[in-house]
């Protein structure tokens, strides 16, 4: 299989492990400003922040198979 071709169809799976680790990140946080107190409200944008980014994650796995799923 020519490189090219190899990168291009890891690029969609490399890409979905990035945004999870940015979740990651974002749940991490959280939690820290939870243990050191933080206010309410903050904690809900953080919330707010992590569900919006679980939303895109959703959306590109769901572009990243849809190929996979019509060549079945």
């Amino acid at each position: 299989m020519p490189l090219a071709t190899v990168s291009r169809q890891q690029t969609p799976t490399l890409e979905l492990a990035a945004e999870l680790g940015h979740i990651r990140d974002l749940v991490f946080v959280r939690d820290l400003l939870r243990e050191r107190g933080a206010p309410a409200a903050e904690l809900h944008e953080c919330d707010a922040v992590v569900a919006a980014a679980r939303a895109r994650l959703a959306t590109s796995a769901k572009e990243a198979s849809a190929p996979h799923a019509a060549a079945a």
